[in-house]
């Protein structure tokens, strides 16, 4: 049996404590299936929780002491942030030829090609299986089981607090503000949601299987983002009578010129497609490789077990001797993707809007999309109520995203248009 693999861990959080779980409940398994064992040799925290089994580990209060004096192998950073004590440890470990296991996506959305750079100089190796998707093994799948395609599309339902607002307030019928509280006392939402329902977290995500999809460094800055706040309780029940479940999507695409678009938005996904019947907390990723084909892989995107089981995943390739480049390939084979113009999107829409139910409406309405050669598919109305609002529901053949909006622009000025109007895009499957 060979030397142990030595391991440090950096933060002590719900995945920081799975993981210490996992080593000790799994440690015969484990060393079974890594020819070696996977040894705890130290630790650090803010504080050093009672109920893990920690005895004779040994316990640094600071994070940045254990990774420059510590003797390991393989660095654990569960600390989180894209910056600060988790950049630095993970500095620390990579400058001394340690390698590093992390769960960090901001960190990875921003400073990646940066630690991967650092990772090659000193031969150490980076694993960030647990950065997204929780359990689900896509950074795998795709750095190494898709090794042989040319993929040219990822995308996924990547952040379990919005698929569970999503699905309660179709389940329930209830509306966002509503189930966002509700999200919040049951902790699967933060005090400020911000960075889950304006889709940031997604992006961070979207960024990183991007890079290692298509070969280009990862660039946080060039996913354009759009989060849920806008969805209404009345969409989702239009939704479901088009067969269709409104889902927040990462959508990462090579065009046949090479040029990338990496956009997260809101979508109408139809029933027929596997993400649709994604559900609750749940993540799902779908790849589209030529030789392959289509792949969907499904699980749960957060929590303690899924992520520490992601984290160990990552440890257990180190043990082996089973390493990878961060990205795939080599920092300098990482190759510069031209940007897809946001004006070239094409797509299906569904609008929404609250109407003054009076003359001429309508003809105004068909005029705008008409001056912008928009087509409609289809248009509900229920009811009518003279010099009432009522809703009018309607959905748009595939057309140029940038001549959609102009005419929403021309739609929303119209006098008996009385709110902004509510655009989802229809996702082509």
């Amino acid at each position: 049996m060979s030397k142990g693999l030595r391991i440090a861990i950096a933060g002590l959080g719900t995945v920081g404590g799975g993981t210490v779980q996992l080593l000790h409940d799994h440690a015969a398994l484990l060393e079974a299936r890594a020819g070696r064992k996977l040894e705890l040799v130290a630790c650090a925290a803010l504080a050093k929780p009672d109920d893990l089994p920690l005895d004779g580990v040994p316990f640094f209060a600071d994070a940045r002491a254990m990774a420059a004096e510590a003797d390991y192998d393989v660095l654990v950073e569960l600390i989180g942030g894209a910056g600060g004590i988790a950049l630095e440890v993970v500095k620390t470990a990579l400058g001394r030829g340690r390698s590093v296991v992390t769960a960090n996506k901001a960190m990875i959305a921003h400073h990646g090609v940066e630690l991967a750079r650092l990772a090659e100089d000193k031969g150490a190796a980076i694993g960030f299986e647990a950065s997204v998707g929780g359990g689900i093994p896509i950074i795998k799948s795709l750095r190494e089981g898709l090794a042989g395609n040319r993929v040219t599309k990822v995308m996924g339902i990547l952040n379990g607090t919005c698929n569970y607002i999503l699905t309660t307030m179709r389940d329930q019928g209830r509306d966002f503000a509503d189930v966002l509280a509700e999200a919040q006392r049951l902790g699967y939402a933060e005090a400020d949601p911000g960075f889950d329902i304006d889709g940031i977290d997604t992006a961070h995500k979207l960024a990183i299987l991007a890079s290692l999809a298509f070969a280009m460094p990862v660039d946080i800055d060039r996913v354009s983002c759009e989060g849920i706040r806008h969805v209404s309780a009345l969409d989702i029940r239009y939704a479901d009578e088009l067969g269709y479940r409104i889902k927040l999507l990462g959508v990462a695409q090579m065009g046949e010129d090479g040029a990338v678009e990496t956009r997260v938005y809101p979508a109408m996904v139809p029933l027929s497609f596997p993400l649709a019947h994604v559900n609750g907390v749940f993540n799902a990723v779908v790849t589209e490789g030529d030789f392959v084909g289509r792949t969907v892989l499904e699980g749960r995107g957060a929590g303690a077990r899924p992520t520490a089981s992601a984290v160990v995943s990552d440890l257990m390739d180190i043990a082996r001797g089973r390493t990878t480049p961060t990205f795939g390939v080599l920092v300098a084979a990482l190759a510069e993707r031209p940007k897809a113009s946001s004006g070239s999107h094409h797509s299906a829409f569904y609008i929404r809007l609250m109407v003054r139910d009076e003359p001429g409406v309508f003809a105004d309405i068909a005029a705008a999309l008409r001056d912008e050669k928009v087509s409609m598919e289809q248009i509900i109305q229920r009811g009518r109520a003279p010099d009432e609002v009522v809703p009018v529901v309607m959905t748009m053949h595939e057309t140029d995203e940038a001549a959609m909006m102009r005419a929403i622009d021309r739609i929303a000025a119209l006098p008996a248009v009385a709110e902004p109007p509510r655009l989802i895009r229809i996702e082509a499957l």
